[in-house]
C-alpha cells in the first residue's frame, strides 16, 4: 500500500489527509467494559487519541480530550463520543507548560469527580537529517511534549486515582529500533517506556496500574506534517504486514489496559507494530 506525497503544517489537519485515517467510527463496538469510568486523553483530537476517544466512549466512560489548537478535529472527536452517549470535555493548551498539564487534570476532577484512566498520548517529532540541523528549541519543545508532559500530568492525576486506575503510556517502536532523522522524538519515547517501568512499582501498591502501548507505523495527521512528502508515500511499507496501521487497530488494546479485564497487567509494553518486534 501506498499513500500519495502530501504533506502539512504542524500539528496537521485530518481533513487535509488522503486517505483520511480510520479511528473506527463505523467499525468499533462497544461492550459496557469501561462503564462508568472517567478518561483524560491528550492528543484526543486525532489519530491515536481519537481512536481511544472513541472506543472509550461506546464501552461507557466519559472523556476530557487535551489538544493543542486543532479546534475542527477536537470539535469531531467530541461529536462522536457524543453520539455514543456520553460527556466529553475539551481543553485546549500546550502541554509543554507544567501547569497547564495541572489544569487538564483539575478540569476533569471538576466535571468528574475523579480519574479513572489517564492516556498520556499527545507527541511532536520532526525530521532532521543531521545532529546539527536539530534547533536547540525543538529540542526542548519535543522533550516537554512528549516526555516532560507524562510526568507532569501523571504528577497531578495520582491524587485523584483510586485502586483499580489506570494509567497508559504511547511510546513507539522508535525507542528500540530507532531511525536517525526522529533522534528527539526516539529519546522520548525510550523514556516514556522507561518511565512507565518505574512507575509501575511506585504506584503498584495504590493499586494504580501504569503500562504503554508501542505503535509502529500509524496513519495519523503526525506522518504528513512533520515528514518530507517522499517518506510519507513510502509510509509503513517496511513492517512485515507491508502497510501503516490505522488508529482504529490500536483503540482494543487501549480498552484493554484500562479495562478490569487488565487489572494483572502493570509494566507491560504492548506492541502494535504490524509484525516489526520490540526489544
Amino acid at each position: 500500500m501506498s499513500y500519495p506525497p502530501q504533506q502539512q503544517t504542524p500539528p496537521g489537519s485530518t481533513a487535509a489527509m488522503n486517505p483520511r485515517p480510520d479511528h473506527g467510527e463505523e467499525s468499533y463496538r462497544g461492550s459496557g467494559r469501561l462503564t462508568g469510568k472517567a478518561a483524560v486523553i491528550t492528543g484526543g483530537d486525532s489519530g491515536i487519541g481519537r481512536a481511544v476517544a472513541i472506543a472509550y466512549a461506546r464501552e461507557g466512560a466519559d472523556v476530557l480530550v487535551s489538544y493543542l489548537d486543532e479546534h475542527d478535529d477536537a470539535a469531531e472527536t467530541r461529536r462522536r463520543v457524543e453520539e455514543a452517549g456520553r460527556r466529553c470535555v475539551l481543553v485546549p493548551g500546550d502541554l509543554t507548560d507544567p501547569a497547564h498539564c495541572r489544569s487538564v487534570v483539575a478540569k476533569a476532577v471538576e466535571e468528574f469527580g475523579r480519574v479513572d484512566v489517564l492516556v498520556s498520548n499527545a507527541a511532536f517529532q520532526m525530521t532532521r537529517d543531521a545532529v546539527e540541523d536539530v534547533p536547540d528549541e525543538e529540542w526542548d519543545h519535543t522533550l516537554a511534549t512528549n516526555l516532560s508532559a507524562f510526568f507532569h500530568l501523571t504528577k497531578a492525576a495520582v491524587p485523584h486515582m483510586g485502586e483499580g486506575a489506570s494509567i497508559i503510556a504511547t511510546t513507539s517502536v522508535n525507542s528500540d529500533t530507532p531511525p536517525p532523522q526522529l533522534l528527539a522524538y526516539n529519546v522520548t519515547k525510550a523514556g516514556i517506556a522507561n518511565m512507565v517501568g518505574s512507575l509501575a512499582q511506585l504506584l503498584g501498591p495504590k493499586g494504580i496500574r501504569v503500562n504503554s502501548v508501542a505503535p509502529g507505523p500509524i496513519w495519523t495527521p503526525l506522518i504528513p506534517s512533520t515528514m518530507p512528502s517522499d517518506q510519507v508515500e513510502g509510509f509503513g511499507s517496511q513492517v512485515p504486514l507491508g502497510r501503516p496501521g490505522q488508529p482504529a487497530e490500536l483503540a482494543g488494546v487501549y480498552v484493554l489496559l484500562a479495562s478490569d479485564e487488565g487489572s494483572y497487567i502493570s509494566g507491560a509494553r504492548v506492541a502494535v507494530t504490524g509484525g516489526q518486534p520490540i526489544l
